[in-house]
């Protein structure tokens, strides 16, 4: 009997294994051909991409989109950002294993999930009640441990925690947020898509050396608009 039971419990966790892993071919062809291929080369940023299962952070009814070459609608107007700009966004900031990360716009949670698999520790904020609670779910069943979420208004960053190693903004600002420079740390490194809502905006990279604060255009991107929260 306690060997049937012993041979039952490894048979679910190989189920539970292959679930998670089903599409596995489909994500080492997403990182090749769509981000490998586009110039991506850290070793951590494709590992990390690798191993994320993208398609459960999609609504089911359009998983099998999952690794198309393009953004994914995720609801509330919402998307979940085209794999290669979650990667080249990974990529730009620099992670280390060390280091801590705020997220402003958790989304689905994909994003988050790849810096997981990374850094020591990742502060993500999301605006949108369900979108929040629906990214909780799906990354607290994959066990991620190091991911922090809050709902909230992320123009104001999360002071608790700051200062920040890097800051990913997954939304289009009108304008570089104050106070989230202000959690960056010394040598720090912020990504943010900045422009108009519904137009071509800029993808910024902002670095912070002492008082000196420098921004470098990357390239024309298009993403849905940062949401603040409103007050009652």
């Amino acid at each position: 009997m306690k060997q049937l039971l012993i041979l039952l419990t490894i048979i679910l966790a190989f189920s539970c294994l292959l679930a998670r892993d089903s599409r596995q071919r489909e994500r080492y062809n997403m990182v090749n051909r769509q981000i490998e291929a586009r110039g991506i080369t850290d070793p951590a940023t494709l590992r990390a991409m690798r191993n994320v299962p993208r398609h459960l952070f999609i609504p089911k009814a359009r998983q099998n989109q999952a690794y198309s070459d393009s953004p994914i609608p995720i609801g509330y107007g919402q998307t979940i950002s085209q794999p290669y700009i979650v990667a080249f966004m990974t990529e730009i900031v620099k992670p280390e294993k060390e280091h801590r990360f705020l997220e402003i716009g958790t989304g689905s949670g994909y994003q988050a999930a790849v810096l997981a698999e990374i850094v020591s520790e990742v502060y993500s904020i999301e605006v949108v009640p369900q979108l929040l609670q629906s990214a909780a779910q799906v990354l607290a069943d994959l066990e991620y441990t190091n991911i922090s979420l809050k709902e909230g208004d992320g123009y104001f960053g999360w002071e608790e925690y700051a200062p920040y190693d890097a800051i990913i903004v997954t939304a289009a600002a009108e304008h570089i947020p104050p106070p989230l420079i202000a959690q960056l740390k010394d040598g720090g490194r912020m990504i943010i898509p900045v422009g108009s809502p519904f137009m071509v905006q800029n993808l910024m990279l902002v670095e912070k050396n002492g008082d000196s604060i420098t921004t470098r255009s990357l390239m024309p991107v298009r993403f849905v608009p940062f949401i603040r929260q409103k007050n009652d």
